[in-house]
């Protein structure tokens, strides 16, 4: 990757899942390099959703590699997530026409409740299907799945994990790694931010600064998505061997949706 920008750059990898993600310095200049991104980062730059695109350039062996500004800034808190920001940019990206064009045009269908739950029964490993809050996880999925359609699909993020938020020194707000990008029902990244994020009294407040009420479907629509998406966190981390975060989702399951029964 170096011929790229020359010998007087320094990269290094960046972390992260993939391995694909790369920081380059050149004297005060900083880029974040990265293989093979979608096509979709470039509308995501455009509508100052991520730091700004600064050029794509594709290799011999046919991987493209993207670079954007590197912005000093930092992720931001759990307790921040609170901040009216946060609701105002989630709300602007699942309110982006060019955003569900690009991803249509890149052959994403809409990912229904259906394959969602099929993939949590595939993939859901058979000794942790012997507990009791994860039996009971189950059965609320398939009981009401019938009952969870929005009729409404937009660009969802996928995973507004505090982590993946990065506020600027400039005071920007950014939502960053997009590799799990969708068309999905709205509550599917709404739910996981009120459920981690913010007190139940406080959801009303919090989605009037998004620009929606509560109502009894988003309610229900909320809770069978973080429910799923738990039950495929709580899998992955078992495939990576990492225990701790697996009991603290499951602990999770158990305190907010079986506490009280």
């Amino acid at each position: 990757m170096e011929h790229l920008l020359g010998q007087d750059w320094e990269i290094t990898p960046a972390g992260g899942a993939t391995g694909e993600a790369f920081i380059a310095k050149h004297k005060k200049e900083k880029l974040f390099l990265k293989r093979n991104s979608s096509p979709f980062l470039a509308v995501l730059s455009v509508e100052k959703i991520v730091p700004k695109l600064v050029w794509t350039k594709r290799l011999e062996n046919g991987d493209v590699i993207t670079a954007q500004e590197w912005l000093k800034g930092r992720e931001l808190e759990p307790h921040e997530m609170k901040d009216i920001r946060v609701a105002k940019l989630l709300r602007k990206i699942h309110s982006s026409a060019p955003l569900q064009t690009m991803l249509q045009r890149l052959g994403k269908t809409i990912f229904e409740p259906q394959m969602m739950l099929t993939d949590v029964v595939t993939k859901l490993d058979k000794e942790l299907q012997h507990l009791i809050v994860i039996q009971k996880s189950l059965r609320f999925l398939e009981m009401s799945i019938q009952t969870i359609d929005c009729g409404e699909y937009v660009v969802c993020h996928g995973d507004v994990n505090h982590n993946n938020w990065l506020l600027s020194e400039g005071n920007q707000l950014y939502l960053i790694d997009w590799d799990g990008a969708m068309l999905a029902d709205p509550a599917v990244d709404i739910g996981m931010l009120l459920y981690w994020y913010i007190p139940e009294e406080q959801w009303p407040e919090w989605l009037s600064q998004y620009g929606i009420a509560l109502t009894d479907s988003l309610h229900l629509r909320m809770k069978w998505y973080v429910l799923a998406q738990t039950l495929l966190s709580i899998d992955w981390h078992r495939r990576k061997h990492r225990y701790h975060e697996m009991n603290h989702l499951i602990h999770f399951l158990q305190l907010h949706f079986f506490e009280k029964e």
